[in-house]
């Protein structure tokens, strides 16, 4: 029995120089009175190639050990666990998209639709691509609604009224039957509920004080116009008010993301009213939101019109690096660099930062320069292939913003102490006291600066 009780590693370690037949070993035990004689072999291990075992045949195999059953069980269980997790996080995202559309369906079911259905009339200043696009866009709100469109091209007229369609702008898009064109301003604002103004900044101070005898002093402008007077600085908010001489005169900045052609095609679009009067806003919203037009609202007027203004200039620079064929890596540069800058003048005139990084900054900043349907970007394009802006200026039959507010914004930047070196830049291309290469040269050896 005391045998029984060694260790199995012991089992070879009493082996004579005399093989068994049986491929073990002898060994005698000392003679002891109590001790029987008890054979000992040794078993050679089985061969590695071999799936059987060699073994005498008394021997059985042992039963398997718990834990190594524990150890598949486990292996199992890890095996299942990123299908798990998988349909688990898919469970999560599908709970988390019904509680959104659950969400959207009650608020749109207590929307208030009492603004649009009050609404009989509007005019819009202006026939211009984004104003032809506008009017469109609000007709088809109402078909009992009449959209009054003041023109100054009788050819334009003639053509909305006769063919439905602005063959200037947009030769292949019907335009609803509802809006008609005038060159009379007294017949345009008779009666009107609320008005767009999309006359381009530099010569809107003058066409409004020749209209101003025919304006409600409580009709609401919705400004489509974006940029800054050259000589006064003055945003739309400033320059719609006093040109009308009522400082009371309600006011809407439109902004946002949007190419004109894209509105006409009606495609997903969001933009922002800005008002300081949140009944006003929520007015606004009512007018001209719709199944392919998102309309947020902010109270910060400043932020909006400024981020406007600015992004016209940033996109002639980016287009002069696309011109220049100065590659990816200098175009996201320059666009960052040129967000900083608008940022810093934003908030030193009392914008919000989170305006800048919306939808009427940040939005539009990305469409204005890196999509060629923008006309302040073409004006860079072909600055940076070296043709002259008195030229590009002729060929063009739109206004390009950002050429007259290059200089508006610098005085600005002056004013509040802003160093603009990309906008800076810009305003002396223009001004023809810079050439594209040399404003790369400078603004690369700048001094190396801390990220603000």
């Amino acid at each position: 029995m005391a045998a029984l009780m060694e260790p199995a590693f012991l089992n070879g370690f009493y082996a004579t120089s005399n093989p068994s037949p049986s491929f073990g070993f002898r060994r005698t035990p000392l003679k002891r009175r109590s001790r029987p004689t008890v054979i000992f072999q040794f078993h050679p291990p089985p061969n590695p190639i071999s799936t059987s075992r060699s073994c005498s045949s008394e021997s059985t195999s042992p039963p398997p050990l718990p834990a190594e059953d524990d150890g598949r069980r486990s292996s199992a269980s890890e095996t299942n666990a990123p299908a798990e997790r998988s349909r688990d996080s898919r469970k999560a995202v599908r709970v988390a998209w019904e509680k959104l559309v659950r969400w959207s369906r009650s608020w749109r079911s207590k929307a208030k639709t009492d603004v649009l259905e009050r609404t009989n009339k509007v005019v819009v200043l202006g026939g211009g691509s984004f104003g032809t696009a506008m009017a469109a866009h609000i007709a088809s709100r109402k078909a009992q609604m009449e959209v009054h469109m003041l023109v100054r091209d009788p050819i334009v007229c003639r053509s909305i009224n006769d063919d439905h369609c602005n063959h200037k702008y947009f030769p292949d898009h019907k335009l609803p039957k509802n809006v008609v064109a005038t060159t009379d301003a007294q017949t345009a604002l008779l009666k009107a509920d609320y008005c767009l103004h999309a006359v381009p900044v530099q010569f809107s101070s003058a066409f409004l004080e020749g209209i101003a005898s025919y304006v409600d002093p409580a009709l609401p402008f919705i400004s489509l116009s974006k940029g800054l007077e050259l000589n006064t600085l003055r945003m739309m908010s400033q320059i719609i008010p006093q040109a009308l001489r009522n400082p009371r005169q309600p006011f809407i900045a439109l902004s946002g993301p949007s190419f004109a052609l894209e509105l006409m095609n009606k495609l997903p679009t969001a933009m922002v009213v800005a008002t300081k009067d949140k009944k006003l806003a929520n007015a606004a919203q009512q007018l001209l939101a719709s199944s392919y037009l998102r309309i947020n609202t902010s109270s910060d007027v400043t932020g909006v019109e400024i981020a406007g203004a600015l992004k016209n200039v940033l996109a002639i620079a980016a287009g002069i690096v696309d011109g220049m064929h100065l590659g990816n890596n200098s175009m996201a540069a320059l666009v960052a660099q040129g967000c900083s800058e608008i940022r810093w003048l934003a908030t030193k005139m009392g914008a919000k930062p989170t305006t800048i990084t919306g939808l009427s900054g940040t939005g539009d900043i990305m469409l204005t320069c890196f999509v060629n349907l923008s006309r302040n970007r073409t004006v860079g394009v072909r600055l940076g292939l070296g043709e002259k802006l008195e030229d590009i200026l002729g060929s063009m039959n739109q206004v390009a913003e950002g050429v007259s507010t290059a200089g508006a914004v610098i005085a600005l930047a002056q004013k509040y102490n802003v160093k603009m070196p990309v906008l800076t830049a810009v305003a002396r291309i223009i001004d023809n006291e810079l050439t594209p290469k040399k404003a790369v040269y400078e603004l690369m050896n700048l001094p190396q600066v801390e990220e603000v």
